[in-house]
């Protein structure tokens, strides 16, 4: 049922070939337009200062300055990412071209009104959160 095979019976019956290495084409722009991430993240840290801002605790230096660099360190590397090598001619899609053409997704085709509330839907909700918490707060 089972039979070991040798290295040795293996290398007389085997026939080794190098397979053509593809010519690499690496797309690492995220396609969406800047202005969405520099929206998420602004809206993001702009959470993070209502919450500064409104609550001012000793307690609280630490998480905010963690949570801080969370943010920069989880969207920063990423778009040092896009610049590494190997170099490719893609760059982030136009605003213009969003609106012309939309984006693909899994979907189906989606218009750029659409797409941007995609991206955005969380962040703003997050960023009202911040706000209606320490509005709250500030009553109590």
């Amino acid at each position: 049922m089972v039979k070991h095979l040798t290295r040795e019976l293996v290398a007389e019956h085997a026939c080794i070939v190098e397979a053509p290495k593809p010519a690499q084409h690496v797309d690492r722009s995220f396609e969406l337009p800047k202005g969405l991430y520099v929206a998420t993240v602004g809206l993001y840290l702009g959470f993070l200062a209502v919450m500064a801002a409104g609550l001012k605790t000793p307690g609280l230096i630490i998480p905010m300055v963690i949570f801080t660099l969370f943010i920069v360190a989880g969207f920063g590397l990423p778009a040092m990412w896009t610049h590494i090598a190997p170099e490719h001619g893609d760059r982030n899609m136009s605003w213009a071209r969003l609106k012309r053409q939309g984006i693909v997704t899994h979907t189906g085709r989606v218009a750029a009104g659409d797409a941007a509330v995609q991206v955005l839907i969380l962040p703003v909700l997050i960023f009202g959160w911040g706000i209606t918490t320490v509005t709250i707060a500030a009553l109590v």
